[in-house]
């Protein structure tokens, strides 16, 4: 081992190599609970593909496994680092190489943050759609890596959806160009579709062109309370049904809400059991009008109130809220975040069943999640010292999968599977399937060396 850091010694600068153990230690692991992590050979702090490309090749000659990583913002454990392997770390890559607002797309590397590069497109009077939740302290290549979706996802897509192009340095150190740079193009296999998603396992991106639209207007906004989730579901349904265009979809139940109030000191409304947020970007009168529908909607479906944003700065109050609920959740206990996605007309039964769970454990389980896509990110809270509360805790966690399952969903919208999901990940796609992944896992990394132990197991 100490062969293979003096050969890393040779082929980086001294700034991109860290062996200390105590700087090693932040990059153990990402933000999931429950997951193992190891502790790393080095450390390689990437300031260019070069870099990338000269660690795997000396990672791959001496059989070392590489794990790269982002900004560790992940809920997956796809980002920890195994026992003796070489940490690829992207988080110094944080430029942004090239913004065009004929063609309409924006170079970046993968450690620029999602909030950086959505506001440096917008000067440009462009837009970039995906937005999860974390945009503040979440990169472009941890999106790309884990297919992340967002607030937006219910008028825009995720991340793939807006990927035109990617280079990856693979597992024996070439470089792969993958995509194009125009508006249409099908020669070949999409391999940038495949490596998007793939959390690290199939190569590593160092480099994404990304699709841009025009800017979108200033939205309305407005927020739903109910008395019930399952009240809060049906007006879901409702708002679907009606054909009203909104690019936001959001819900919180009164545990999420009485957090982030205390969180922030915000004066959210949390005497109701649940609230809906809900924006329209499509500008000027049909903004407003998209609003007001979907007010109507939910009072004819049981809200208790309605309230309508009188401007921008009380809109991006209520969006702010939404954005920092797992922070805020985070502040109550130790929590296990889930990710469940569920056919849209399942929602009401999803959130009722939750509730149940809930009362049945007797654990609180904060509801939360992009209601206009069907992706819930029901949150489990417990107190981590108290043996028996954990153990129901594991236990909840495990049912709500088995419930999305149940209800024709998926184990993860966004947040990928890493470690965390691996099990649930076989029980979802079968055997067939199972072993496809394999054979694709096998043909590009025949070694095992990236990201072992992710995602598929074996």
């Amino acid at each position: 081992m100490s062969e293979v850091v003096e050969q890393l010694r040779q082929v980086l600068p001294p700034e991109a190599l860290v062996t200390d153990p105590d700087r090693m230690e932040s990059y153990r692991y990402d933000r999931a609970m429950f997951c193992p992590a190891g502790v790393p050979l080095a450390v390689v702090l990437a300031r260019e593909t070069a870099h990338v490309q000269a660690a795997v090749r000396v990672a791959a000659e001496a059989g070392v496994p590489i794990v790269p990583q982002g900004a560790r913002s992940g809920l997956s454990g796809a980002a920890n680092a195994l026992d003796g392997c070489i940490v690829i770390s992207l988080e110094k890559m944080d430029r942004i190489l090239a913004i065009e607002p004929i063609d309409r797309y924006v170079v970046t590397q993968p450690g620029v943050y999602n909030a950086v590069l959505s506001r440096a497109v917008g000067e440009h009077g462009l837009f970039y759609p995906p937005d999860p939740s974390s945009w503040e302290f979440c990169s472009i290549g941890g999106n790309l890596s884990t297919n992340s979706g967002g607030l937006c996802c219910v008028k825009y897509g995720v991340t793939t959806d807006y990927v035109l192009g990617l280079e990856v340095v693979l597992a024996d150190g070439r470089i792969l160009r993958t995509g194009r740079k125009t508006v249409k193009g099908v020669a070949g296999y999409d391999l940038a579709k495949l490596i998007v998603g793939s959390e690290g396992t199939l190569g590593i991106i160092t480099e994404a062109t990304l699709a841009l639209r025009p800017a979108a207007a200033k939205p309305k906004t407005m927020a739903a309370l109910f008395g019930s989730g399952v009240e809060a579901g049906n007006a879901i349904l409702e708002i679907i049904r009606s054909g009203v265009s909104l690019s936001l979809l959001e819900i919180m139940d009164r545990t999420t809400i009485q957090a982030v109030n205390k969180y922030k000191r915000m004066d959210l409304p949390d005497e109701a059991a649940a609230m809906l947020i809900a924006q329209s970007d499509a500008g000027g009168e049909a903004g407003a009008a998209d609003v007001a529908a979907v007010a109507k909607l939910c009072r004819d479906h049981g809200a208790l109130e309605c309230i309508e944003a009188e401007d921008d700065a009380e809109g991006e109050m209520l969006l702010e809220g939404r954005r920092v609920a797992l922070t805020a959740l985070e502040e109550l206990g130790t929590t296990m975040i889930d990710d469940v996605a569920v056919p849209r007309s399942r929602l009401a039964e999803f959130i009722g069943r939750l509730e149940d769970l809930s009362a049945e454990l007797d654990i609180t389980i904060g509801v939360l999640g992009h209601a206009g896509d069907g992706n819930m990110h029901p949150t489990v809270v417990f107190d981590q010292t108290d043996p028996a509360q954990a153990e129901r805790a594991q236990i909840a966690f495990d049912r709500v999968m088995e419930i999305g399952l149940e209800l024709g969903g998926t184990i993860t919208g966004e947040h990928g599977v890493g470690v965390l999901k691996r099990t649930w990940l076989a029980e979802e796609i079968g055997p067939v399937a199972l072993d496809v992944h394999r054979a694709i896992k096998t043909a590009l990394d025949p070694k095992n060396l990236l990201n072992p132990g992710k995602v598929v197991a074996g």
